[in-house]
């Protein structure tokens, strides 16, 4: 669930619920797909989340694929476990974690838009701990949280049984002096001292006294919070509390591991905190308040900060693809508004143009507007892949690799739909010999293309929601040309027409059938190959939209701007052209340029502002 369907969701359904409701809602969904055949590939697909590999770290022999985890307030019923691991978190805590369950558990509420937590919060029994790891493949760290509440006895028990899961335990101060500071036998995992800010008067104490232990890895700083009877929240200025105690311990001892639990709700407050010194970040309810997209967007102004001059990889033979596709379409484009059918399909159907003309020139009308469409369509995908090669491939940009890869084998395998009813196009044929060494020198050039995407933006100001909705609409905009496509195909391999059209014609394929036999398969394939043409595009649209929105890439905006330019003239203009202007043909048209319109309004301040 990236953030351009959460927060929609979120609004108009999720607020409506209970907390411990639209959570549950969230993570068993979530949960669900990834554990389905291609689930995680789908979650990977709509988001792009996996951290990139230049935040790896090793801490305390563990390898975490990311500094960012998530809190165990937020999961208290392990529902969302398998799902969190694809959504570009670097580790997971659980907890806290108790023997037996108690009587009394309060779940959160929400008061003017506040998640408050109980102080008798919900707690992970054990057995369902156990239960859950065992069945769970999970591929990152887990650090457990023991409840404050345990004895010496029930300690004992949760360390015994969790270790062979968890990469680490997280307990007080006073547990930890009770329990493992006084014993002698090293533990085979690292212990961590959970303190609230508060507790950091006598840290220098506390710091070395703990220290001494080889099984203590360092603290958990907690967010300062505010009561409110029963129940707390995080403090606004936590981050600012967090950032100044993280520095004040790094100085005291730079090789201790910090980790903070809670503070962050931006990008930029993450950044804050490990400029400070931080390890490992927690993230709370900011994670709620944020949506599911904060870790990657935590990456992405991390990665920023790491990032070296760009350099510049080979794009030539990639734009030179999309320069021959734009150049196809403008060729088909003056075919369709003059001869319309060229001699070989002359040839084929066994009439000349002047006879098709004396029969019915609504048969050439029809012919014509298919073929605009079409080629309006490629000269749409020429721009797209230009773009994607001089502003993407160029910049290293492993996301633009995967569209623009992805779009160009459908285009190719479409092919194969043009003698859907036996009949070959020999110019479409040609064409595509002459792209084939082209796309091959372009995947080769694209094997080197491996940056991961940064962003300065920090923020989840006004700018960045408008963005979001502008994100969701080209997101439905290049889904609904895809099934278009799709739907198109399968009609130009099957039935042909539909009901308008042979109300246009003022035809049955029967009577087309009696002019010539060869007469429906030629409009077939043109029907096909403009279905094909649209998937691909389809196919482009929804990818850039999906993985490329991110505050000031300008050449986002243009490129969907540009790009569907001749697609939407020349499917709205070429029917105006030949006066087949029914109101239910063109409907699905006249939506998709509703989204594009409102898509543009809504993500220009996000894209365009510097």
């Amino acid at each position: 669930m990236p953030d351009w369907s959460y927060h929609p969701l979120k609004k108009l359904i999720l607020n409506k619920l209970s907390p411990k409701t639209s959570r549950e809602f969230i993570h068993k969904s979530m949960s669900t797909i990834a554990s389905i055949p291609g689930g995680r590939n789908l979650i990977e697909f709509l988001g792009h989340m996996k951290a990139p590999q230049e935040l790896q770290k090793e801490i305390q022999y563990s390898g975490f694929p990311s500094p960012i985890g998530l809190s165990g307030h937020l999961d208290p019923n392990l529902s969302g476990l398998n799902a969190f691991q694809v959504l570009g978190f670097g580790f997971i805590e659980i907890g806290p974690i108790v023997v037996k369950k108690p009587k009394i558990e309060s779940e959160p509420k929400i008061e003017n838009s506040q998640i408050l937590f109980s102080n008798y919060h919900e707690k992970v029994p054990l057995k369902q701990v156990i239960k859950k790891l065992t069945t769970l493949n999970m591929q990152i760290p887990i650090l457990a949280k023991i409840d404050t509440q345990v004895t010496r006895n029930e300690w004992d028990i949760i360390v015994q049984h969790l270790t062979p899961f968890v990469d680490g335990f997280i307990g007080t101060s006073e547990q930890i002096n009770s329990f493992v500071a006084n014993n002698a036998v090293c533990l085979e995992h690292s212990f961590y001292v959970s303190i609230s800010t508060k507790d950091m008067n006598n840290i220098e104490l506390n710091t070395r006294k703990l220290l001494r232990h080889p099984s203590i890895g360092g603290f958990v700083i907690n967010a300062p919070r505010q009561t409110e009877d029963s129940y707390w929240y995080e403090s606004g200025y936590a981050n600012e509390c967090l950032a100044k105690i993280v520095k004040e311990v790094k100085e005291l001892s730079p090789e201790i591991i910090v980790i903070t639990s809670g503070g962050v709700e931006t990008p930029e407050e993450a950044r804050t905190l490990v400029h400070a010194g931080a390890d490992l970040l927690i993230l709370t309810d900011g994670y709620v308040k944020a949506g599911p997209g904060l870790p990657k967007r935590i990456h992405e102004r991390l990665l920023y900060e790491k990032i070296r001059p760009i350099e510049t990889q080979n794009w030539f033979w990639s734009f030179l693809f999309g320069l021959s596709i734009l150049i196809g379409g403008i060729i088909a484009l003056y075919f369709a508004f003059t001869s319309v059918i060229l001699p070989y399909d002359e040839s084929f159907i066994g009439l000349t143009r002047t006879n098709i003309l004396q029969v019915n020139p609504l048969i050439l009308s029809f012919m014509s507007h298919d073929r605009m469409a079409l080629a309006g369509t490629m000269m749409s995908g020429g721009i797209l892949y230009i773009q994607l090669a001089r502003h993407g491939i160029k910049n290293d940009m492993h996301w633009t690799r995967i569209a623009f890869h992805s779009a160009a084998i459908v285009g190719f395998i479409g092919i194969f739909l043009f003698i859907g009813f036996g009949y070959f196009d020999w110019l479409h044929g040609l064409f595509w010999l002459i792209l084939l060494p082209i796309y091959h020198f372009s995947y080769k050039e694209g094997k080197k293309i491996t940056g991961a995407p940064f962003s300065s933006h920090g923020k989840n100001d006004r700018v960045w929601q408008y963005g979001l909705y502008g994100q969701l609409l080209f997101i439905m905009l290049g889904f609904m040309i895809l099934v278009g496509g799709i739907v198109i195909s399968t009609i130009g391999v099957s039935k042909v027409f539909v009901s308008t059209d042979l109300s246009f014609l003022c035809m049955t394929p029967q009577m087309l059938d009696h002019i010539s036999n060869n007469l429906i398969p030629v409009i077939a394939h043109d029907r096909a190959g403009f279905g094909s043409a649209l998937i691909s595009v389809g196919l482009l649209v929804l990818m850039i939209s999906l993985w490329g929105f991110r505050k000031g890439e300008r050449w986002i905006w243009n490129t969907l701007c540009l790009g569907a330019l001749p697609a939407f003239i020349a499917g709205i203009g070429t029917h105006i052209y030949i006066g087949y202007t029914t109101f239910i043909h063109l409907l699905p048209v006249y939506f998709l340029v509703i989204l594009y319109l409102l898509g543009l309004v809504l993500s220009y301040p996000f894209l365009k502002q510097k």
